[in-house]
């Protein structure tokens, strides 16, 4: 019985520590306006945008943290389980900001948009990514066959399989360039964004975690059919998965606040406290609704027996576009009266991207550590404590490094000094 408590103070332990962490990075270096009718004018400056997305990254990395067995089988960081997609949701948004912005006081942002925005600040570091896990697994000793290699190392099947979030912003960015380079009229450049965020939306509710529409129906249910191949494995093809897909629609807010800012600031300045509440209630009902459509509908439709259930997803789908189109409208909203800036938050802006596409060969690299007693990786009496903040240290020493070994590969491609990440845009 001691035994156990002692376990149990240690995952009780290890939330407070998580949740007292966000709060201290939540009001250190804090300004605070709300009790007066004075409002921020550097609410959505470099320097806070650049906060905002590190505090959006510490939460992806304890997201991933907590999805690993251990902690879901203890309900451990289990209030970080389903929250990715609302960190990322303010990757979205502040990138689709930052174009608009940078569009706007920007001369002749859009020429030469797509080798320094797309193609340096994306592309480039995503297969100096799959590079370094492709060594990782060698290292490893990872057994796959020759085909599995080359199409995991020209990127079209998932050497990392978080590095889904570039390929979808390099849509993203690739789609705006294209509309805002060549059609005139703002509403139509939006029209067309939006379909390519739905249009997205269905190709995951139709592709859905694995190839399903490879094989006899249903043929997935048992994992060791001889139709199981590696590609038709869960997320390995694009879009294999709604994390893809549930929050990309923040984009487009952050690209519409950004054009319309100059009206919609000076709306939410007048009767504030009322709005931010209205907003705040809304976000309440979009919530209701989210968890309505994975209650009633679903994603992960292939294992009910029915076959692949793709309407099902899509439905899910909507009935999720309207919260995570609030999210950012919801974080710049409250940023005109309060917001912080620290050390910790400004570093994980600065490397944001590389801390995640690195995160997970720290996860896994550290595996060792957890007292799973099921894990192959099991160690003895080492705890989840330590295992978080290990993983941490070695996302943050693995993410610089691949930071500027991405730097210096970009200036041997290019020969000039380096460009911002995609993340800070």
């Amino acid at each position: 019985m001691f035994a156990f408590m002692k376990g149990m103070s240690v995952w009780l332990a290890l939330k407070q520590v998580a949740f007292y962490f966000l709060f201290v990075l939540a009001i250190w270096g804090g300004k605070n306006k709300f009790g007066t009718k004075d409002f921020h004018d550097d609410y959505a400056s470099l320097d806070t945008m650049k906060s905002l997305r590190g505090f959006a990254a510490i939460g992806v990395i304890l997201h991933h943290i907590s999805q690993e067995d251990i902690f879901q089988e203890m309900k451990v960081l289990s209030g970080f389980v389903n929250a990715g997609a609302y960190f990322v949701a303010l990757f979205f948004f502040c990138s689709g900001y930052g174009l608009i912005k940078s569009l706007k006081t920007k001369e002749n942002y859009l020429k030469g948009f797509v080798k320094k925005r797309i193609v340096k600040a994306i592309i480039i570091p995503f297969y100096v990514n799959v590079l370094i896990y492709a060594l990782y697994l060698y290292i490893s000793k990872a057994k796959m066959p020759a085909a599995h290699w080359i199409f995991n190392l020209s990127g079209l099947t998932m050497m990392n399989r978080y590095a889904w979030f570039p390929i979808v912003l390099t849509i993203l960015y690739f789609t705006f360039f294209f509309c805002f380079r060549f059609i005139k009229k703002r509403p139509i450049c939006y029209a067309v964004i939006l379909l390519v965020i739905v249009g997205m939306g269905f190709a995951f509710s139709y592709n859905g975690h694995f190839a399903w529409w490879s094989g006899k129906k249903n043929w997935w249910l048992d994992w060791n059919h001889p139709d199981n191949t590696w590609w038709k494995q869960q997320q390995v093809l694009w879009f294999s998965g709604e994390w893809w897909v549930n929050s990309a629609i923040a984009f487009l807010i952050g690209l519409l606040f950004a054009d319309f800012e100059g009206t919609l600031v000076p709306w939410f300045k007048k009767l504030y406290a009322l709005k931010l509440h209205i907003l705040l209630f809304l976000s309440l009902v979009a919530y209701k609704l989210s968890e309505y459509g994975q209650t009633k509908f679903g994603y992960w439709t292939e294992f009910s027996g029915k076959g692949p259930g793709v309407m099902n997803k899509f439905y899910t789908y909507l009935c999720q576009i309207p919260l995570f189109a609030l999210i950012g409208l919801v974080a710049i909203v409250l940023l005109m009266k309060y917001h912080a800036s620290n050390p910790v938050t400004r570093f994980f802006g600065k490397f944001s991207l590389h801390t995640y596409l690195m995160n997970r060969v720290a996860i896994f690299s550290l595996r060792f550590l957890q007292t799973n007693k099921t894990s192959p990786f099991k160690a003895g009496k080492y705890n989840l404590l330590v295992y978080a903040i290990g993983v941490f240290a070695v996302t943050v020493i693995f993410g610089v490094a691949e930071h500027y070994l991405t730097e210096g590969v970009k200036k041997l491609l290019f020969h000039k000094k380096k460009t911002k990440e995609a993340l800070p845009s």
